[in-house]
């Protein structure tokens, strides 16, 4: 009987030890399937994010062209030129141009190559033109029909905010001017 009872716990001990196993195969392998589908998410989100980013820069740069069309031929600039009339139509190729500039900067921003801190760096340097200022002027009516919850209206605001530092400051130091923002 002894010997009975004990074969009957070393086979009751191998079956817990088996189920042990099977069940720890069971948990590692359904790990290993988690870790799987959270990699392949994460290449999903990299590849949709190349895909944008790749759709930005040619965005940008046939918005680009078409500029460059309008900068090089007045009658072409004629189809986009929203500015005040008694403008004249030097300048508003000056502000044409400036928009480029404006547009090129916004465009780093939103791929991410730069920073809030670094557009704004780069802005307080452009608004050193009395051109570049006279163009965020002339175009205020442009920001004024944006979505106010769109990223373009806030770095609008940041950007006015940005000018009445600048218009403001009582120093020749204008690369000190106003508080970048950090994100």
């Amino acid at each position: 009987m002894a010997t009975r009872k004990c074969s009957a716990g070393r086979l009751a001990t191998a079956a817990l030890a088996l189920l042990a196993a099977a069940a720890g195969a069971a948990t590692a392998a359904r790990q290993r399937r988690a870790e799987e589908a959270r990699l392949q998410e994460r290449q999903l989100e990299l590849e949709e994010l190349a895909i944008r980013r790749k759709a930005l820069a040619h965005q940008q740069r046939m918005q680009w062209e078409l500029l460059a069309r309008a900068i090089d031929d007045p009658s072409l600039a004629a189809v986009i030129d929203t500015y005040d009339k008694s403008i004249p139509a030097e300048r508003r190729r000056q502000f044409f141009y400036a928009n480029a500039w404006y547009v090129h900067l916004f465009h780093l921003y939103r791929a991410g190559i730069l920073d809030r801190e670094e557009l704004y760096r780069h802005l307080r340097e452009f608004f050193q033109s009395p051109i570049f200022r006279e163009y965020w002027e002339a175009s205020q009516h442009m920001r004024a029909s944006l979505n106010e919850t769109s990223e373009e209206a806030q770095l609008g605001h940041m950007v006015d905010g940005l000018v009445r530092d600048l218009d403001e400051a009582d120093t020749d130091e204008w690369w000190v001017v106003g508080d970048p923002p950090t994100d």
